[in-house]
This record gives C-alpha cells, sequence and structure tokens, in this order.
C-alpha cells in the first residue's frame, strides 16, 4: 500500500510538472498566428483611436500581424458578441469601453452574458469625456447651456455615438442632474456625432478626449467642460462639470481588453503583461498623451473588479433614468 502511494505522488508530482512545462510552452508560443482585434465603433471614434495605438505597438513586440476590424452598431454589442462566441485561443480578441458596461447594466435583451462570456483582461485607458459645441454656438458655459435648455424643454439637442454608449450615457446623466429635457440623437460613431456638433446641426456632444479635444484645440470646437472630478492634465483650462454647479457629476471613459470566456489562463496573463508592457513605453505614453487619453493600468484581477462594478453603477442609473436599452442598443 505504501509503495501504491508513493507510485501515486510520484505520478502526480510528473503531473503537474508536465502540465507547467505545457503552460508555460503555450504562453511562450502565443501569438504563433494573426490576431484580430475587434472594435465595436466606427472607424476615427476614441476607442478605436487608442485599440490601433494597442494594436500597432502589440504587433511590434509580437512580431506577428494584429488586425484592426471596426465592427460599428448596437453600442459596440455586435463585437462583443462575435468575440464572446469566438474560439477561446487568444486569437480574436475585443477592444471595448465602458459602452460595454453600460449595455451588460441595462440590457436585458443581449445575445451574451457580459459578465460569463468574457474575461476582463487589462484596461487600458480611463479618460473622461469633454463637453463641446460649436465655435459658433452662443453658449460659452455650461450655465449658459443649462439656462438654454431650460428655457426651451425638448427643443435643443446632444449627440452620441449611439444610444447606450458612454458619451451617450454622459448625456442622459448630465441632463436629469440638472433636470433639463433634451433630444438625443445618436450617430454610428463619434467622428460623425462630432461632425454635426462641429456645423451646429447638433448643439452639445460629450465626446470622447480623442475625438474633441483636438477640436476644441484647433478652434472648431468650444470646450465648456470636463467630465472628471479634476481638471483633466490635457486641457487644464477647461472647467469640470462639477465646478459648474453639479458636484456629483463624474463620467469617465475607460477603455481595456477582453477575450472569449474559456481562453487559457497563460494567454491571458500574456496580454495582461504585454498590453501593460507596452502602456509603460515611453513612446506609448507620448502617443496616449497626444491622443488626449490618461492611461490606465491594471492587473487583470483589477479589471475584472473594475469592469463588474462598473456594471453595477450603470445598472443603477439606468434604472433611475427610466431609459430602455433594448435589442438594438
Amino acid at each position: 500500500m505504501k509503495q501504491s502511494r508513493s507510485i501515486s505522488c510520484r505520478t502526480a508530482t510528473v503531473f503537474c510538472a508536465a502540465l507547467l512545462t505545457a503552460s508555460a510552452a503555450l504562453a511562450q508560443a502565443y501569438p504563433s498566428k494573426p490576431v484580430k482585434i475587434l472594435v465595436g465603433y466606427a472607424p476615427g471614434s476614441s476607442t478605436d483611436i487608442v485599440g490601433r495605438l494597442v494594436a500597432t505597438k502589440l504587433s511590434e513586440m509580437w512580431k506577428q500581424t494584429v488586425i484592426v476590424e471596426n465592427r460599428g452598431g448596437a453600442a459596440g454589442n455586435l463585437a462583443a458578441d462575435a468575440v464572446a462566441k469566438s474560439a477561446p485561443d487568444g486569437y480574436t480578441v475585443l477592444f471595448a469601453q465602458n459602452g460595454l458596461a453600460i449595455s451588460v447594466g441595462g440590457n436585458p435583451s443581449l445575445p451574451f452574458n457580459g459578465e460569463k462570456d468574457l474575461i476582463p483582461v487589462v484596461s487600458v485607458a480611463a479618460t473622461p469625456h469633454i463637453l463641446i459645441v460649436a465655435a459658433t454656438s452662443p453658449y460659452k458655459t455650461v450655465k449658459e447651456l443649462v439656462a438654454a435648455a431650460k428655457a426651451k424643454p425638448g427643443i435643443l439637442s446632444f449627440a452620441s455615438s449611439g444610444i447606450g454608449n458612454s458619451d451617450h450615457m454622459a448625456g442622459e446623466l448630465f441632463n436629469n442632474m440638472a433636470d433639463l429635457k433634451a433630444i438625443h440623437i445618436p450617430y454610428r460613431g463619434g467622428s460623425l456625432a462630432a461632425t454635426d456638433t462641429l456645423s451646429g446641426q447638433v448643439d452639445y456632444y460629450f465626446a470622447g478626449m480623442p475625438v474633441g479635444l483636438p477640436q476644441a484645440k484647433s478652434g472648431r470646437a468650444r470646450a465648456l467642460a470636463v467630465t472628471s472630478k479634476q481638471r483633466f492634465p490635457g486641457a487644464p483650462d477647461v472647467p469640470t462639470v462639477a465646478e459648474a454647479g453639479m458636484p456629483e457629476y463624474e463620467a469617465v471613459l475607460w477603455q481595456g481588453v477582453f477575450v472569449p470566456a474559456g481562453t487559457p489562463k497563460e494567454v491571458v496573463n500574456k496580454i495582461t503583461h504585454d498590453v501593460n508592457t507596452l502602456l509603460d513605453s515611453a513612446d506609448m505614453k507620448e502617443k496616449m498623451t497626444t491622443a488626449g487619453v490618461q492611461i490606465l493600468r491594471s492587473t487583470q484581477a483589477e479589471f475584472d473588479a473594475y469592469y463588474r462594478a462598473d456594471i453595477a453603477k450603470w445598472a443603477r442609473v439606468i434604472k433611475s433614468s427610466g431609459i430602455k436599452l433594448g435589442s438594438g442598443s
């Protein structure tokens, strides 16, 4: 009996060692072929801009082609659904933003389970939106915009990159906290929303920084506020919405990497490590700053907790606001 038990222990030890060796080999071999990153938003949108920066750097690091595929629509959920249902091998990756948490928290008809079918791998950025109006707009401050909207209920309009997206929810939260009514005009991408805002066809837009900040700096748009609690380092002269009379207001756009549930832990760990490595590089920091984005590094566990907390936050906001996110969201 003792001999049998000893043999079993040796067998288990050999088996465990083999597993560790296989895991290390898997992580070292990945990626051995091109990787596809799905972005659920149109080219030129904030998430597309940051996603392409990440893809370019990963391609250089991995010595492999990293393809960015824009699969816009349904508030980014077309791309999320495709990744959730793809092979869990690390070769189909989702680059998402907190529109995903918004949908998971408030859309009961999603074709995937956002908390079970996707693994949050690593965060990349967390940046406020920037409230912009056309350069020719009569509104020069948040207070002037709010006063005009209250004087003409249901007349002023605000843009978004799609129903249920982060910029949409930033606008809804603003309208609710300011107790005003405005018409929501959704577009199929942030660049399109910005274009109509700059031309005056839409009154205001809570743009993503990579889209809105360059327009403000060029003089084509007027920046009224940023949506973080503190001023944004890339635009220190622009006040926060909180400073403008809504001290509890905050809406931050985060972006990060997800893979399908079931993806080997070794692959998840490698992606987490490599993305954090590229975020630490001076070149990437410069490019992200130029794009108007604040880097947010994380471990896999930290991003998982952050993602789930955001789902709960927006679920509360959506419920209290009476917003309906249906299958088209």
